[in-house]
Order: C-alpha cells, then structure tokens, then sequence
C-alpha cells in the first residue's frame, strides 16, 4: 500500500522588529535556509504596532496554523502564546529580547539559527500557564520594586542589560517596601515585602532566577516574597539570584500553590513577563495546567 505525502505544517513567523537590541533583517534570510521548505510552509510578517502581534496569532489560529513561531522578547512572546491558549496551535520561540526568560527556561537556544532549527527537529508539549485577574502569562508577573523597576526601564530610550541594571540600582536607593495580604489555596498571610514575584517558568531572564524551583509541567505557582534588606546585603543576593539559589537565603520565602489572591492598599503597577501595567489593589493569580502547546529541543528535562 502507498503511503500518501505528508502535508507540510503550516507555520506563522512573527517578528517584532523594535525588541530587544539586535536588527531582525537577516531573520528572513534564515528562515529561507535553516527551515525545511519541503516539510514547513512558512509565513513571515513584522508586527506594525503594539498588540499587532496577539492580532495576527489569533487569525493563524482561525486560519487553521500548526505553529507560530515569536521572534522578539518576552512580550512578544505573551503576545503571541496568549493566542495560542487553550488551542491546538504551538508556540515557538525564537528569543530576541533583552532577558528571554521563557526561552532560557526552556532551553531554547539564544542563537537565532539554532533556535529556527528546532521547526526541524524539536517537540511539541503542553505546558502550564498562567492568568492574573485573567490577564494571560507564561514566565513571571510581579509587583513590588520589579515591577517599579521595569515601568522605569520601559521609558528608557536605550534597552539591553547593562541599561536594566542601571535602572535597578538607581530605583533600589529610594524604594519604600509595601505591605500585602496574600492567599494561597484559602490559607492567608500578612508580608511586608520588597518584592512579590508570581512564577510559572524559574527566571525573570538574563539567567536570574527567581523561583529555582518552578517547573512548568506542575499545575502550581511559585510565589516569591523577598523581605526588605539593607545595601550590604544586596551584592550576596545578587549572587544567589544568578546561582540558582535564592531559596537559600533568608530574606527570601517561596511558597507554592494553583490560586493566589494578593490584595495591596491602592491601584499599582504590576510587570507581566516584563511589561509594566497597572492593575487594580485585588489581584488574582491561577494556573492553567497544560493549556500552552510549545515547540522545544527534545532533550527537554521532564522537570522543566
């Protein structure tokens, strides 16, 4: 019997040529290269303007792609997968922000060519996410200085690492902590915290992690509080952040649980996968246990 040719998948490719610090010009000419032509037929649009990105995955769902790869940051890629909740359409990953912190998280390579390369050869699996009063996120959301020190860094004019700790040791020297009621799973608690940041992946990105522990494929949220520390503190807490061990130290606490209710005293901003909005005093925090289909390298720990 004759087994009939596969159909190619249809991909959608969509980059955000504003993310980040590097020029996307040549990311056509490796798409044309480095992605089988004769298994992928490929689409490729630049984003024209905010939340065009969110526009064009919801017509790739509509119009029945298989994939749909987000080549920018962290909020491209929000963007993007928060289309692709819930539907048999995959996300892929090609990191071109300033942290990328889903794609470290899942070991997609940062190389462009490499990462592209996985439409050849990675795996499809289903991964948690999460909402913040419904609002969809799939790295981390946070309130507190994080969330301070990414609505100052999105007013910069220059982006990049170097420029996002510039920002954060300028904010760190005049930053009052806040006070916070938190529920998880019913159990409540009082926090005067400097820092409250929701995970559903390990790191912010850059390689800092925030929650050590959080996996993507447990159906829990990772809540990170780290209490107020003084100046000469900062420097071995830094450290532990880019370790991997954060939840060594004592001005931190990690606590773990699928709903979350966070109540402050007024209306704040709030990052969500580092981008900064303002969100109401209430917030809550729930996660959606394998509702995200992600394209990753298949040699993906199962812990990840």
């Amino acid at each position: 019997m004759q087994c009939m040719e596969e159909k190619p998948r249809r991909i959608m490719a969509i980059i955000n040529p504003v993310s980040g610090t590097g020029s996307k010009e040549r990311i056509p000419r490796l798409i044309d290269t480095v992605i089988d032509q004769d298994r992928n037929d490929v689409s490729i649009i630049m984003t024209e303007y905010p939340g065009h990105a969110r526009e064009l995955a919801s017509q790739a769902v509509e119009d029945g792609f298989d994939i749909v790869v987000a080549i920018g940051g962290d909020g491209t890629v929000n963007e993007v997968g928060s289309a692709l909740v819930g539907t048999e359409t995959a996300l892929a990953i090609v990191p071109s922000g300033s942290g990328n912190g889903l794609a470290r998280h899942l070991r997609i390579p940062m190389n462009a060519s490499r990462a592209l390369q996985l439409l050849n050869n990675g795996v499809v699996g289903q991964f948690d996410y999460c909402r913040i009063n419904g609002k969809p996120f799939f790295c981390t959301c946070g309130m507190g200085f994080d969330a301070t020190v990414s609505y100052k860094f999105s007013n910069e004019g220059t982006r990049g690492f170097i420029t996002y700790v510039k920002t954060a040791l300028a904010e760190y020297l005049k930053y009052k902590p806040k006070r916070y009621t938190i529920t998880f799973d019913g159990q409540q608690m009082q926090e005067r915290a400097f820092v409250i940041a929701c995970c559903n992946a390990a790191q912010y990105g850059n390689n800092a992690y925030i929650a050590p522990r959080a996996t993507m494929q447990d159906g829990l949220i990772d809540v990170t509080v780290m209490h107020p520390f003084n100046i000469v503190e900062s420097p071995l807490i830094g450290a532990r952040l880019f370790l991997r061990h954060l939840n060594h130290d004592h001005h931190v606490s990690i606590y773990r649980g699928k709903h979350v209710v966070i109540e402050r005293k007024q209306d704040d901003i709030i990052h969500i996968d580092g981008d900064p909005m303002m969100m109401p005093a209430r917030v809550v925090i729930e996660n959606v246990s394998h509702g995200i289909h992600i394209l990753v390298p298949p040699s993906l720990p199962d812990d990840v």
